[in-house]
């Protein structure tokens, strides 16, 4: 009982930390960080880029992992280029939380990183 309660606590916070850095008129390289690191975590993608005054978010989705290997360089994992529109930033990477255990997990090595940045995240 006491994990599902962390497990929403996580979820919640992430949420909050998503929505305040969504408010800011400046977006720094750690809020873009933050918004990156979300995407890829959903979508399994690499090379993620965020286009704030077009609202377009282009990746590479990663089709199969079973191709990779840490070991050694990876040249040919088969990827989906994507190129979306979103309408509301906060929206968009809200629906990108997954409640799954493993994300749960990112989530919290997240808020612990940005909890430590905390002042330049707000500056």
């Amino acid at each position: 009982m006491g994990n599902s309660g962390l497990r929403s606590k996580i979820l919640e916070e992430i949420e909050i930390l998503i929505a305040s850095s969504c408010t800011k008129q400046k977006v720094s390289p750690e809020i873009i960080k933050l918004h990156v690191a979300v995407l890829k975590n959903h979508y399994n993608a690499a090379n993620v880029s965020i286009d704030y005054h077009r609202r377009r978010v282009e990746m590479d989705i990663i089709m199969d992992d079973k191709d990779y290997d840490p070991k050694r360089l990876n040249l040919s994992i088969p990827t989906l280029h994507t190129n979306l529109w979103f309408k509301n930033l906060y929206d968009f990477l809200v629906s990108c939380i997954d409640p799954d255990p493993k994300s749960v997990a990112f989530y919290s090595m997240l808020l612990k990183s940005y909890r430590k940045n905390e002042i330049s995240l707000v500056a």
